[in-house]
């Protein structure tokens, strides 16, 4: 009578790269090659709650094993030898675990980990390296930073608002931005060219018809975010209090990285300081000058760069040095990439 043997999982990793916004999956054969992709909605757990926050990442995981041909083939069996997702609003390491339990439950994977989506930014933007070392500092939605050496040690912040000191990114800028400008109109405040532009991008008029707008619900909420390239024009243009709001957004991206650096015992040394997110990775001059200019004085020996790589990419990374895999494959991963 034969022995049973349980079957090698087809794939090294199941990369999970999920934002407030989107998800995007890639399973990844042992020797780095993509075998499918997938994609959905965002993750937000503190909104739908886990499970169904869960499904969503299922979505993304369904279309990518469809991709890779293995859809129905593998009953009862994982796509994959470990699960590697970087998740945002997993922000501290207890939630780490939790949302680790959560996913490992779905049988995706023999093994799962589960990072802050900023990991994912970090590894991604050293993809040129062999091991993960140095700090990532992502501003998109909100603001985050982490750093990583390759022994293991990690650097980190709760990154939950301004109760843990944050402040930054689109939902910040555009709030500040809306702020001057309202007591400038009432006349609490000093003049700013904020005043006529922000009203002026929805085709108001003053704002007060801004303000009521968005207090009615007439205007929704998250349109604010379309405020933030304003906020940058009017800045550009010379304005003092929107140029002031930028240069506060690039010295909290500094002490952030700095820190970071810090803790890590990196300031004495070269190494990566990347940038991610929406708000860094659309290079305006004035805001990406302020940060350059600023590292050179608090860390000059950090290389700052904007990373160019999607997430996923980093997430996948994390997933092979975890396996020990291969410089060769992750050469192939980075590659497909581009």
């Amino acid at each position: 009578m034969g022995v049973s043997r349980p079957v090698a999982p087809p794939t090294a990793v199941l990369a999970v790269d999920a934002g407030n916004s989107k998800t995007d999956v890639a399973l990844i054969a042992a020797d780095g090659t993509v075998l499918g992709t997938g994609r959905s909605g965002g993750f937000q757990p503190p909104r739908t709650g886990v499970e169904a926050a869960v499904d969503v990442l299922g979505q993304a995981v369904a279309e990518a094993v469809e991709a890779a041909g293995l859809s129905g083939a593998r009953p009862g069996l994982p796509y994959a030898r470990r699960v590697s997702a970087c998740l945002a609003n997993a922000d501290l390491p207890v939630e780490e675990r939790q949302l680790a339990a959560a996913i490992g439950a779905r049988g995706w994977g023999t093994a799962t980990e589960v990072r802050n989506d900023t990991f994912a930014i970090l590894r991604a933007g050293l993809a040129g390296s062999a091991e993960p070392r140095g700090v990532a500092v992502v501003c998109g939605a909100g603001i985050n930073c982490v750093g990583m050496l390759p022994d293991g040690r990690t650097a980190r912040f709760p990154a939950v608002g301004q109760m843990s000191g944050d402040w930054g990114g689109g939902g910040s800028l555009a709030g500040e931005a809306l702020w001057w400008a309202a007591r400038d109109e009432d006349g609490r405040g000093g003049p700013t060219a904020l005043t006529a532009a922000l009203p002026g991008h929805f085709g108001l008029g003053s704002m007060y018809e801004l303000i009521e707008a968005l207090h009615l619900g007439a205007l929704a909420m998250r349109r604010t975010h379309e405020l933030v390239p304003v906020l940058f024009a009017v800045a550009a243009a010379g304005d003092p209090v929107a140029s002031a709001i930028v240069e506060r957004q690039a010295d909290e991206v500094v002490a952030l990285a700095s820190v970071a650096l810090g803790r890590l015992g990196l300031l004495e040394e070269e190494a990566p300081v990347v940038l991610g997110g929406s708000v860094l990775a659309a290079r305006h001059p004035q805001l990406d000058g302020r940060i350059r200019e600023r590292m050179a004085e608090r860390a000059p020996y950090a290389r700052v760069s904007v990373v160019a790589a999607p997430p996923v990419l980093g997430a996948a990374l994390l997933g092979l040095d975890a396996l020990g895999s291969p410089p060769e494959a992750q050469e192939k991963l980075r590659a497909h990439f581009g």
